[in-house]
């Protein structure tokens, strides 16, 4: 088993609990400020050691200012407003259903088929979804915060469109983070200078440089090199472990009382995603 992918699975499992732990003492916007920041730090140092070709040419890189846009500065700042007011394992669970809208998205854009057992899983995985955000009540539609799922679905939409928009990027996955994060910054940088609401918290800075390190940042370039050393199909798998794992760390940490509900819904969510990537 590559050890790699083992770690990167383990850390991104503790950063739905150090999203919640953060945002008690801070704001959206100054958490992906500082998060970010850490993320660019990892990055730069990384394109500094290896050097891809083309890493420092603007022009080249220019499309990043398109790819930054989306993600890191407008699909965290969706997230974690998410989960600033939904329960962790609701807002994971629903941020989980993007790769149900990648497989759509794939159709749609890609000219990828979609046959049935590929709408029978997309249909599978929203029901999950819907069985999260209704708390197990959907007889009833009766959801709890509209608002909050709403964002989460959001933050799925954008995640997938950011990555048909990745697969057509050709340039080295280094140089890719790296300006995506240096733009993102950027953003990120002006929204807050406009909001003019910049946190100060010890805690939550050290929270934010977690999340800058372990879900953006040193945890994808262990990612990146479990998949130089395995054949991809044998490590994409075990991004499923994720959320599961990552339950026991919210109900643990964040000591979130878990929802049968939920893990009924995110059953539903992980098989119909497998199913509709034809895996299940």
């Amino acid at each position: 088993m590559n050890h790699n992918a083992l770690l990167a699975i383990l850390l991104w499992s503790t950063v739905a609990s150090a999203f919640k732990l953060t945002l008690s003492r801070m704001s959206p916007a100054s958490m992906l400020l500082y998060a970010s920041l850490t993320s660019l730090t990892v990055f730069t140092f990384a394109v500094l050691v290896k050097k891809p070709k083309g890493w420092n040419s603007l022009r080249k890189n220019l499309q990043s200012a398109i790819l930054g846009f989306l993600n890191p500065f407008l699909y965290y700042l969706v997230l974690f407003n998410a989960y600033s007011i939904l329960p962790a394992q609701e807002a994971q669970a629903l941020n989980y259903t993007w790769p149900l809208i990648l497989t759509v998205f794939a159709w749609l854009f890609l000219s990828q088929p979609l046959r049935v057992r590929g709408i029978f899983g997309v249909f599978m995985g929203f029901l999950g979804a819907l069985i999260v955000s209704s708390k197990g009540s959907i007889g009833s539609l009766s959801l709890s915060n509209i608002l909050g799922d709403l964002l989460a679905l959001s933050s799925a939409l954008i995640w997938a469109s950011y990555w048909v928009l990745n697969l057509r990027d050709g340039r080295k996955a280094e140089v890719k983070m790296f300006w995506n994060f240096l733009f993102g910054s950027l953003y990120i940088l002006t929204y807050v200078a406009w909001r003019g609401k910049l946190v100060l918290d010890a805690l939550g800075i050290i929270g934010s440089v977690y999340v800058g390190l372990f879900e953006m940042g040193v945890t994808f370039l262990l990612w990146l090199r479990a998949l130089e050393k395995e054949e991809a199909s044998k490590v994409a798998g075990l991004v499923y472990l994720t959320p599961v794992l990552s339950l026991f760390f919210i109900t643990t940490i964040v000591r979130e009382p878990l929802r049968a509900s939920t893990i009924v819904g995110l059953a539903l969510i992980l098989m119909g995603a497998r199913i509709a990537r034809g895996r299940g």
